[in-house]
């Protein structure tokens, strides 16, 4: 595979970006916990999981290689994240599948190259990956938008004043619309979470300043985001583009707690 400095030839990948596929992070747009994620791309569900390597051939066409050298690709990313340069070429006796297209939204290019495409399909090829409408709202859309809040936690929390966070999970802070039947389903879905275990990846936790955990539930047609000493956002299908607070109440900080027990965790 070639490299940022490196020239593709006619065999070689122009590798763009590269995201991991395990239980405990993965791209959240393929499905609600990790056998989803697997399914949606064709894949088994080992234990140890995946990378995902995004990039363009020398036509310039558009593909993913999955890896099962989990632990490259984790370097390559930490690498590039701390903005160092990392030549990410796994060895060929690693590469699981190639499959034509991205399932992700990849703002770079290749230079020297044609613009990206998807290959032209050959008789029995899946169809090519390809990220979602986001025009339309769906669960795909739904897990994304739980995914931006929990990135902009800070913004997203700034939002709500400390009086209105306070109150019950069983009402939404701001007064508005949102039923609280919904609420309520919801937080009833993920307490069964602790009572009976869910799907790998249902639950995740991840690191969150001051000592917290930045908890992340995903179930039928809701996605939540929670800071374990913090409050909860809920997304709904029902309510396109609405994000939902939930307060702490008495109610709030134990399933959250409870729910950090069950999360995977990163290894």
């Amino acid at each position: 595979m070639a490299g940022a400095e490196d020239t593709v030839d006619d065999d070689s990948l122009y590798v763009l970006t590269a995201v991991l596929l395990t239980p405990a992070q993965f791209p959240s747009v393929l499905g609600d916990d990790y056998p989803a994620a697997c399914q949606a791309l064709g894949l088994e569900p080992y234990e140890e999981g995946y990378g995902l390597v995004l990039g363009q051939d020398a036509g310039g066409a558009r593909w993913t290689v999955v890896v099962d050298d989990v632990s490259l690709v984790a370097v390559a990313i930490a690498s590039w994240d701390c903005g160092m340069e990392y030549d990410l070429s796994p060895d060929e006796h690693s590469v699981v599948a190639a499959l034509p297209g991205w399932p992700l939204a990849v703002a770079v290019a290749a230079p020297g190259v044609p613009a990206p495409h998807d290959p032209a399909p050959e008789e029995g090829d899946r169809p090519p990956l390809a990220p979602p409408d986001m025009d339309t709202w769906g669960p795909a859309q739904r897990r994304l938008g739980a995914d931006e809040v929990a990135l902009r936690w800070a913004q997203w929390r700034g939002q709500i004043d400390d009086d209105a966070a306070g109150t019950s999970a069983d009402a939404p802070e701001d007064g508005s619309r949102q039923p609280r039947e919904q609420v309520r389903r919801v937080l009833e879905q993920a307490r069964a979470y602790v009572e009976s275990a869910p799907p790998p990846g249902r639950v995740r936790s991840s690191f969150a300043p001051g000592g917290a955990r930045m908890l992340r539930a995903d179930g039928p047609g809701w996605s939540m985001v929670a800071k374990t000493d913090d409050i909860a956002f809920l997304l709904l299908d029902e309510e396109p583009g609405e994000v939902v607070p939930v307060g702490r109440g008495p109610e709030l900080p134990g399933l959250l707690e409870a729910l950090e027990r069950v999360a995977v965790h990163p290894s």
